[in-house]
């Protein structure tokens, strides 16, 4: 099913037994903030990112080192190198997700972006080293930016995908095809908003983190909210802003932000996390938040 209308979609979804796959990645990958700079093209169509002035890169680097290492703790976590060429290239969900056996590589909206879907070396580590097999999506027209722009529920097979310059209904259809999802709805975000994963977080696939206001249409919010009640968490314009929707769990206890997001997050929101049998765990990324994304963005899960 791939549908705009959220009551449709709340009926057949209710129905998903949470035996699609794993809710939670098994390994994860990053790639490094080397040449992290504000990118022009991409700063056009992201109302979150910086000033020209406001990208400490040493610091990004430092930062996202520690998330790595972070990470390592709970899961295998490899790290590459970043190309100068690439200066937001520090955000490789967008361009490269995984099913199980199967990469697939997105069509990103803008040039600067589009050369890192282009990576000899990432798409070498999937097929050769893991072989896997690649679904390549980046030739054709339609932008499809992936897991930025695609929240999926892992545990049921479900996606919710937001509309805008960085995904269309037809990049939206091919990305539903290629992580073989039961079902997928479609939504306009709001005006200003880029990526669907700023303002939706499903976490292992019974808790969610969702900014109403960061939808255009609040039946969809609400079809949402009543999918993962009483596990939902609504979020407020500055948690939003603070990227506190920009969350990922990694493994079925622990749901990780930054500590900008952690900070944001109000009391009654940590509650429900920790009714859902969630813990917080966040690590500083003032410097990678900079560049318009966050956490969630920084890590591509490998399945």
């Amino acid at each position: 099913m791939i549908t705009r209308d959220p009551d449709a979609f709340l009926r057949f979804a209710r129905g998903c037994a949470p035996d699609f796959g794993p809710a939670t990645a098994k390994a994860a990958f990053l790639v490094a903030p080397e040449g992290f700079a504000r990118a022009e093209q991409s700063a056009a169509d992201n109302r979150y990112m910086a000033g020209a002035d406001d990208f400490d890169a040493a610091r990004a680097l430092v930062q996202h080192r520690a998330l790595q290492a972070a990470m390592a703790e709970i899961l295998p976590t490899v790290c590459f190198p970043g190309d100068r060429r690439a200066p937001d290239g520090l955000f490789p969900n967008n361009a490269f997700a995984t099913v199980p056996g199967r990469l697939v590589v997105g069509r990103m909206r803008h040039p600067v972006r589009q050369r890192e879907a282009a990576r000899t070396d990432i798409r070498g580590f999937f097929a050769e080293v893991l072989g896997y097999a690649v679904e390549d999506l980046s030739a054709q027209p339609h932008p499809c930016e992936l897991t930025g722009a695609l929240v999926i529920d892992r545990a049921r097979g479900l996606g919710f995908c937001g509309l805008s310059e960085r995904c269309d209904a037809e990049g939206a259809a091919l990305m539903h095809h290629a992580f073989g999802l039961r079902a997928t709805l479609l939504f306009e975000l709001a005006p200003g908003e880029y990526h669907t994963n700023v303002v939706l977080a499903v976490l292992a696939g019974r808790a969610a983190l969702l900014c109403d206001d960061g939808l255009a249409d609040p039946r969809v919010a609400a079809a949402i909210a009543a999918l993962y009640a009483p596990h939902v968490a609504r979020l407020g314009p500055g948690e939003r802003a603070s990227f506190a929707g920009n969350a990922l769990a990694l493994s079925a206890g622990t749901v990780w932000m930054s500590e900008a997001g952690g900070a944001a997050l109000a009391p009654p929101h940590r509650d429900a996390l920790a009714r859902a049998g969630f813990g917080i765990r966040t690590v500083p990324l003032d410097a990678i938040e900079a560049g318009g994304g966050s956490l969630r963005c920084c890590i591509a899960e490998i399945y």
